[in-house]
């Protein structure tokens, strides 16, 4: 091994190839070369302008440094087609820039960004071992420091305790549907603390749509691992995150998840059950005390419960809006079509979605409730689409151009008494609007509020923005704007027990 004379290290093969270590990379072009095993890799967008910012890219080397790697959009068709999960590389030149200070997914401080002159190929026969993997766990206390800082996205292991308000005895029915509606999945995880943390998956990681991962075991899966979980208190209670980057694991997926149900089977009474309402029961507050609760400043968005009767429906408002077909987001008016800022799409189809307002009291103050989505057709049975066409085939081609009053079905609910599921936006804490938004309606016969490690309310995730522009994986959007309007809250709940995977899977 030759020393250079600022004490760097440069490992010189049979061929006089100059390699160099991770913990040598520094800011700067480098023309030598890495040896490494790519982890994993995933693309980074631009969630506003709907533009790729590049591949990143997770690396360790042969003395288990992780540095994160970054591939630039230009130069992505030359490397990707040789480029596998696990497999080990050699790179010669690449360009050392400083690792991004917010969702950080790994501890160096320099980024291995590829070069005009780049040459990755495949390290063939390598005398030398490299990890699979390299996991970065850290405790309850950690994540609570680094909430809401935007900063390193640490890895979490647990067992589940509920997924989706199901707590896993035998093997629990999943409502493919709502998940499918909803586009995550809620899962409660309890870690090696004891402590209860909240993460919620979204539907481009392999616990999506249909829970497919959870579901390809004989049984049921116990012990969960998620990588990289952006850390965020919502309504007081720790949540976690899915990003772009998140990976998942269960059981005997790698020597975490085995390690960790080894300490599960000598620790049972951390396996106990659980009352899955006790862990995903939200605060009920009255009207008066949500207001409170805003008046205190403490800016974090949060679920409650809340027992109202509806006085009336606010006349003037309109009770719909048209959203895009495929996304939900409020359609805008082209020159000749609908067309979806979201989606980038022009001429789509048009659907009407629920934006009604209706005016609630309770003995302690009175407030304008906004039914947004699934709220409007669990207060009225009936879907928005269903009242709007509805109304167009019994006045024909007379109220095609106007818009349609509200319909009977709403105007029916006055004097009804509900439990409403509200949130509480940033838009309510910068005085944008004193509205609520319902996300869900109730039925008035639950169970009284009991307090729990695991938080008092159900999140939701809204979508977050890399240092770059990348975004993160991260699920239904339920922060709406009352004024907006512009997207459809999912609300969800949690999940324990397991097997292997079916042979094949």
């Amino acid at each position: 091994m030759a020393m250079k004379p600022n004490g760097k290290s440069h490992v010189t093969s049979d061929h006089d190839e100059k390699i160099m270590l991770f913990r040598d990379v520094t800011p700067g072009p480098h023309e030598t070369q890495l040896r490494f095993r790519l982890i994993h890799f995933w693309e980074a967008w631009n969630p506003l302008k709907k533009t790729l910012i590049g591949l990143e890219m997770l690396l360790i080397d042969e003395q288990r440094s992780v540095i994160q790697g970054f591939i630039p959009p230009s130069r992505i068709e030359r490397h990707l087609p040789k480029m596998k999960p696990g497999l080990l590389y050699k790179l010669n030149n690449f360009y050392g820039s400083s690792n991004k200070t917010v969702y950080r997914v790994s501890d160096h401080a320099v980024t291995v960004s590829f070069s005009w002159n780049s040459e990755l190929s495949v390290l063939e026969d390598s005398p030398t071992p490299f990890d699979e993997d390299r996991f970065r766990f850290h405790s309850f206390e950690d994540f609570q420091a680094n909430c809401d800082r935007k900063g390193d996205l640490y890895d979490v292991v647990g067992h589940m305790k509920v997924v989706n308000r199901e707590c896993l005895i035998g093997t629990p029915v999943l409502d493919e549907v709502e998940i499918a509606r909803a586009r995550h999945v809620l899962v409660h995880v309890q870690s090696y603390d004891d402590d209860f943390l909240q993460w919620t998956c979204d539907e481009a990681l392999p616990l999506g749509p249909g829970c497919k991962k959870f579901k390809s075991y004989e049984g049921t899966p116990t012990v969960l691992l998620v990588t990289t979980v952006n850390t965020k208190s919502l309504g007081g209670t720790l949540a976690l995150t899915s990003m772009s980057s998140s990976r998942v694991f269960m059981d005997y997926d790698v020597q975490p998840t085995i390690d960790y149900f080894s300490w599960l089977g000598s620790n049972p009474q951390s396996a106990e059950l659980v009352n899955a309402e006790v862990v995903t029961k939200r605060e009920t507050l009255t009207i008066g005390e949500i207001f409170s609760y805003i008046k205190q400043g403490s800016n974090k968005e949060a679920f409650f419960e809340c027992t109202a009767t509806i006085d009336d429906v606010v006349h003037g408002s309109t009770w719909y809006y048209i959203s895009c077909s495929g996304c939900h987001t409020k359609a805008t008016k082209g020159p000749t079509s609908l067309m979806c800022s979201k989606c980038g799409k022009v001429n789509i189809s048009g659907v009407p979605q629920y934006r009604a307002q209706i005016s609630v009291y309770d003995n302690s103050d009175q407030a304008v409730f906004v039914l947004l989505g699934d709220a409007g057709f669990e207060l009225t049975g009936k879907h928005a689409a269903e009242l709007v066409s509805s109304y167009f085939e019994a006045n024909g081609d007379q109220g095609v151009t106007q818009e349609v009053p509200f319909p009977e079905a709403l105007i029916s609910t006055i004097g009804q008494k509900h439990n409403f599921c509200v949130k509480v936006t940033k838009h309510n804490f910068d005085g944008k609007s004193r509205s609520l938004t319902v996300t869900k309606i109730l039925p008035l016969d639950t169970p009284p509020v009991t307090e729990s490690a695991g938080g008092n309310y159900n999140p939701a995730t809204s979508e977050e923005t890399f240092e770059t522009g990348a975004n993160v994986c991260g699920a239904s959007k339920t922060s709406v704007d009352p004024a907006e309007g512009s997207k459809r809250n999912g609300d969800i709940g949690e999940m324990g027990k397991a097997k292997r995977l079916k042979r094949g899977v």
